[in-house]
């Protein structure tokens, strides 16, 4: 059974990043995905600040960056339970939290994305080059449905 349990988890995950990695989202990728890309932390610009809570919000829903920009999220959680800070499309994060519906403890190692547990600290840095909307989300389960997500307008240069 744990053998089926595993094909079938490494299976999901990837059909869930064969998508991702034709978009150039991954290391090395080919260019930028409609988020924008991994930052560097020599690039960094601004440092923004991001608590998570169990009252299921974030501390800052509405973040505003200019394209080019580069920043890095501290992210930390003030919470009694585990969230995550997960960018992405809002298609993008629907998708994926139905998949963490189905299983909740799963782990990420996606520079998009950080899970903490109580009283964790962690950063996301991430560069904007695209103007427009990303959106960013707590996808463990009844989170987001809760209203932990929030939204970061990215203002053309």
């Amino acid at each position: 059974m744990k053998t089926t349990h595993r094909l079938l988890i490494t299976t999901l995950l990837a059909c869930l990043m064969a998508p991702a990695m034709a978009a150039g989202s991954h290391a090395g990728g080919h260019g930028d995905s409609a988020i924008g890309q991994p930052g560097k932390v020599a690039n960094v610009t601004r440092t923004i600040q991001v608590d998570m809570s169990d009252n299921m919000r974030f501390s800052a829903p509405l973040i505003s960056v200019k394209q080019g920009e580069t920043i890095r999220f501290v992210v930390k959680n003030l919470g009694k339970v585990k969230h995550e800070f997960s960018l992405g499309t809002e298609q993008e994060l629907l998708e994926h939290y139905e998949v963490m519906k189905k299983f909740p403890d799963m782990e990420h190692d996606e520079p998009s994305k950080v899970s903490l547990a109580p009283g964790g600290k962690g950063e996301v840095i991430w560069h904007f080059s695209k103007a427009g909307t990303v959106n960013f989300a707590c996808l463990h389960p009844g989170h987001y449905d809760a209203g932990m997500k929030g939204q970061i307008k990215v203002a053309k240069k």
